[in-house]
């Protein structure tokens, strides 16, 4: 099976409705006026995953300032990701559980590893507008540069 293409620069994201660890919807299109990051993750529980959700967490206050809203995603479901976020002490970054139906936001965005079951490690950046101004994947076992993702908003 060929690898899907992953979003390109300039596309809009399409507009995904998802719960997070406490059960709220996340909406993607009200979001529009603020600079998004989603930051992809294959799973809950994992030491390279829960470093770089608590990298977010940590910038919370970095990201406010830079008008940005930034959520981890990953096909965990609702209760795994209330466990998980519990556990790692995440309580002001929202964690989307694209659970069901299983990866579809990772699929349309071209980041869900078939073979494996879940989403590639990525950061995707969307403009005010929604639209793909940053995307990086990374190798699954490499904890994603925060830095490298400040810089590029500071600048954005």
């Amino acid at each position: 099976m060929a690898e899907k293409t992953i979003i390109q620069l300039g596309k809009v994201v399409k507009n995904f409705i998802l719960p997070d660890q406490s059960g709220q919807n996340f909406t993607l299109s009200t979001m529009r006026g603020r600079l998004v990051l989603l930051s992809f993750h294959p799973l809950a529980w994992t030491p390279v995953c829960t470093m770089q959700m608590q990298s977010l967490e940590k910038n919370k206050k970095i990201f406010d300032k830079l008008n940005t809203i930034a959520v981890g995603l990953s096909v965990d479901s609702v209760p795994c990701k209330a466990a998980w976020a519990k556990a790692i002490k995440i309580k002001n970054t929202k964690l989307l559980a694209d659970f069901w139906p299983h990866g579809n936001v990772a699929k349309g965005i071209g980041l869900f590893r078939e073979q494996n079951g879940f989403s590639q490690r990525a950061n995707i950046i969307l403009d005010e507008s929604g639209k793909v101004c940053f995307v990086k994947i990374y190798p699954i076992s490499e904890l994603p540069d925060i830095e490298e993702i400040i810089v590029f908003l500071k600048n954005a």
